[in-house]
């Protein structure tokens, strides 16, 4: 059975009416759990109440705390959400946040070294502490999942092309890919020729581009398969793209059906959107009955 380990941000979204747990790395992660027990993740909490509720949060969803580091000198991460009339997200990351100060040490390394595949973003490289942390566990990797997953101001090229240059899978959204894509200079106009480019550029087997309600592209080696989606009432898209690559990564991963493997990602991240928060419960009567 494979093994999966996330690294980043665990943190609370701050809502103008309430507060629930989430992060992308966290996200992704107890997307997975649902699928498999062999799921971990690597972060940092604060000494304080916030940091408390999530260890009590991780238990209660069966997700190991093991390798989740406290710290007193900094608070647990916070980010306040706001949704526009669509429901989609816009954050103010509180900076700092002790998930930007994750050590690095050898529990961390041996987990990474034993895991089948490693699962990583950008917005945790905002700070040199994390940063390092995350290059250092690279070198010791398997198969490499990069979630681009871009929050202004919180990135830069250089450091984004080394995250890709390790990658194995890069994961961008339509905007992220436009966006390096112009920058690399690809000199191409279209998603697919695009993909490519990058899948070329950086040596990445595996290229996904989300395109919000109308679905996903994904290129493996060369080949493209593609799902056009599912249609639902948004009520917020915060955490639909996580549980979107969480469900990608292990159909694909458990049964190496690409088809299959996307088309069912994306009615998880739809039946995400149409729910609140980033974490829902999902049945497989919900799935089954969206995929008719």
């Amino acid at each position: 059975m494979k093994t999966f380990t996330c690294f980043g941000e665990v943190l609370w979204d701050v809502f103008p009416d309430h507060q629930i747990i989430g992060g992308a790395p966290l996200n992704v992660a107890l997307r997975l759990k649902s699928f498999t027990k062999n799921v971990s993740i690597i972060s940092a909490i604060g000494n304080d109440n916030l940091g408390e509720q999530l260890l009590t949060y991780l238990d209660s969803n069966d997700l190991t705390s093991k390798y989740i580091q406290t710290n007193n000198n900094y608070p647990t991460g916070q980010v306040l959400v706001t949704l526009d009339q669509n429901g989609s997200a816009s954050y103010d990351i509180k900076n700092p946040s002790v998930w930007d100060f994750i050590s690095t040490n050898q529990s961390n390394i041996d987990l990474v070294k034993t895991s089948d595949v490693f699962i990583y973003g950008s917005l945790v490289c905002r700070n040199s502490t994390s940063k390092n942390t995350l290059f250092t566990l690279l070198e010791h990797a398997k198969f490499k999942v990069f979630d681009v997953n871009l929050r202004a101001p919180y990135y830069e090229f250089e450091t984004l092309f080394k995250l890709m240059d390790f990658a194995d899978f890069i994961k961008f959204n339509d905007e992220e890919l436009e966006l390096i894509s112009k920058e690399i200079n690809t000199g191409f106009s279209t998603i697919e020729d695009n993909m490519k480019a990058i899948s070329n550029t950086f040596n990445a087997s595996h290229v996904c581009v989300t395109k919000g309600d109308k679905g996903a592209i994904l290129l493996v080696n060369g080949k493209f398969y593609e799902s056009k989606g599912y249609k639902v009432k948004v009520k917020d898209t915060v955490g639909a793209g996580d549980s979107f690559l969480a469900t990608l990564i292990y159909q694909i991963q458990s049964f190496g059906n690409y088809e299959k493997a996307i088309d069912y990602a994306c009615a998880i991240g739809a039946l995400v959107a149409g729910s609140n928060g980033a974490n829902p419960k999902l049945n497989q009567e919900e799935i089954d009955n969206l995929m008719l």
